[in-house]
């Protein structure tokens, strides 16, 4: 059985396809690069807002023209598009042969081996309880890093969110399975580990009955192979002066931190239903840079939201004049049915939210323009990542860069790097938001 693998949207979401290819090819099952080549194809989808679903159902199409150019048999669909629209994929799109939920991924095998043998194969399981996750993962990212996703699920319930419908309440993994895993992943040459979850802060408190984000990031700092781990999406709330102090003592733990905070003026915020203020953002990020001065901040935003004025939005812009972030990243509201801001008076229209999502990311990108001319003349250790044979020069990451949505560091070195080592590395120039470097030899 060849199989053809597809993954979509986040990285949580690609950390569920990682497992899902490692039961593929313990059951035998040969993984191919090229749709047409394969028996079977399954899509991993995301529709976690419109645009996202569109990317979905395309790719589903794209991939399902191989039943008739190439020799494919099946089509499997698998994560958060099977979970919300599980009858209308039945109803609507023929093209596909099964379903598996967002909990059902470690039945890949099962739902793969019935296909031309039963139709219209679903396997949705409730959301409640975890996968099965230790059977192991293959690494699909390319490179030195991987996800290690600690925790499914959210039990915030903001208003614009789809979330906790997709992905059910907050479930923890057990820490002794977290670290497992990680020790695998190190062991077969991950180096740099990012701690995922739909909010990482929470960890442990379902479990445990209090937060153990603090202990992981003890634990995992121990793994030998380990040189770099990486927190994202921790919510300012839930920032507390333990995670803060153990950011600190651990080595390995960048000094970096994703914190969405998706807006900044009080009245967006509680209509969000978000469970912090302005003033308390503020605290959390000065509170973070006095314990670390050197931590480099990224957030996400949304513009436009339902009842959002444009002395709202230009309470936005001062808070990142003022609180001068190292990296964020802007979306659009999206109206998604069954969430409480759909039904909100005071819908935006598009061109607005554009609008205000465009003056937000020019403004950002002088604050980060400036931010990089003055780390000219400073030196940073670089995550070589790969050469770039054209332009003769190195690519590689800092510590303040998460791969995929930061900056990258482009440098030159006269003798010949490998990939997934660390250099030290002179910055001499900027390009928009990224680095331009030489090695220190």
């Amino acid at each position: 059985m060849k199989v053809a693998f597809v993954s979509l949207g986040c990285d949580k979401n690609l950390s569920d396809s990682e497992h899902m290819l490692y039961r593929l090819q313990k059951a035998g099952m040969e993984l191919v690069a090229d749709e047409k080549d394969a028996d079977v194809a399954v899509v991993n989808t995301c529709c976690f807002i419109e645009s996202a679903l569109q990317e979905s159902i395309d790719t589903i199409l794209e991939v399902a023209k191989y039943k008739t150019q190439g020799n494919l048999k099946g089509l499997l669909v698998a994560g958060c598009m099977s979970e919300r629209y599980a009858d209308e994929i039945k109803s609507d799109l023929p093209e596909v042969d099964g379903i598996i939920g967002t909990n059902s991924y470690d039945s890949v095998v099962e739902a793969i081996e019935k296909i031309g043998k039963e139709k219209n194969i679903s396997i949705v399981k409730p959301l409640t309880g975890l996968p099965d996750e230790s059977v192991g993962r293959v690494n699909a990212t390319g490179g030195v890093y991987d996800y290690l996703k600690i925790a499914e699920g959210c039990d915030k319930h903001c208003t614009y969110c789809i979330i906790p419908s997709l992905r059910g309440n907050y479930r923890s993994v057990p820490m002794e399975q977290l670290l497992e895993e990680a020790r695998d992943l190190a062991k077969n040459g991950i180096q740099e580990l990012i701690l995922v979850a739909q909010e990482t802060t929470l960890y442990g408190t379902d479990l445990y009955g209090e937060k153990k984000l603090p202990e992981l990031l003890d634990r995992l700092n121990e793994i030998p192979e380990l040189k770099w781990i990486r927190i994202l999406y921790s919510y300012p709330e839930e920032i507390d002066d333990a995670l803060i102090a153990a950011m600190k003592r651990n080595e390995k733990v960048c000094h970096y931190i994703d914190m969405p905070i998706q807006h900044a003026d009080d009245f967006v915020l509680r209509r969000m239903g978000r469970r912090t203020s302005n003033a308390d953002i503020r605290n959390k990020i000065n509170a973070l840079r006095e314990a670390m001065p050197d931590i480099a901040i990224r957030t996400s935003l949304i513009a436009g939201f339902p009842g959002e004025t444009e002395e709202m939005h230009q309470e936005m812009l001062t808070f990142l004049k003022d609180m001068n972030l190292d990296r964020v990243g802007v979306f659009t509201y999206s109206k998604e049915d069954g969430t409480p801001a759909a039904t909100f008076e005071n819908q935006l229209s598009e061109e607005t939210k554009e609008k205000w999502r465009d003056e937000i990311m020019t403004l950002q990108q002088g604050l980060v323009f400036r931010t990089n001319r003055s780390l000219v003349g400073k030196q940073f250790d670089v995550f070589v990542e790969g050469y770039m044979t054209e332009e003769d020069v190195y690519v590689g990451r800092t510590y303040r860069d998460a791969p995929g949505v930061d900056g990258l560091v482009f440098f030159s070195c006269e003798k010949e790097l490998i990939s997934g080592t660390i250099v030290p590395v002179q910055i001499t120039g900027v390009n928009e938001y990224d680095l331009i470097g030489e090695v220190i030899l």
